[in-house]
Formats: C-alpha cells, structure tokens, sequence
C-alpha cells in the first residue's frame, strides 16, 4: 500500500482472503472493484465499452506501439514497476490513453 500515491487508485480483480483498506483511506486513494460478469449479470447500458477498449489495446499491440512490462522487467513487482516508469511526475499519476501504464 505504500505504492499508492495520496488521492491515487487501487484496482481489484480478484478476490482477496482480506483487504484493509485503512492504509487506503488514510490516503484519500480510490478502490475499484471488478468482476467480469458484472455487465452481463446487471444489463449495464455500456455493456460493449470492454469490447472497445480491448479492440483498442490489441490494435495498439499489432502495431508494435505496447509491450507488456513483463518482456522488459522480471519479476513484475515494486522495484521494476518504478524501473519501467520512469517518466511518472509522481508515484499513482494517471494516464488517460490506451497502452498508457
């Protein structure tokens, strides 16, 4: 949790045994939660957005214009995300484009 920046963004995508969240809260950080069934199971109104944006990843991929941080640092963990973004005004930074990390 010390990754996270104040006001930065955790993502879940499975299901944990247990999560504090107080370190979290204590930094004003988002909790997204995802589940794959969510759109199909609820009929949300942009069902198709995932489609989209995968669409949009994979063609950026063909492109050769993304690769994956795992081709570049192994073992994927703290030290070789900070490796791989270099570039980051400050730890929790969003980036708003595709193949963005």
């Amino acid at each position: 949790m010390e990754l996270i920046a104040p006001q930065g963004h955790f993502a879940v995508i499975d299901d944990p045994a247990a999560l504090d969240i107080n370190p979290l809260k204590r930094k004003s950080a988002s909790v997204h939660l995802a589940f794959m069934f969510t759109g199909s199971m609820s009929g949300i109104a942009d069902i198709a957005e995932p489609g989209t944006l995968l669409n949009d990843l994979s063609r950026v991929v063909d492109e050769g214009a993304s690769r994956t941080l795992a081709e570049y640092f192994r073992p994927i963990n703290a030290t070789n995300l900070k490796r791989a973004c270099p570039d980051r005004k400050r730890q929790g930074q969003r980036q708003d484009r595709v193949g963005g990390f």
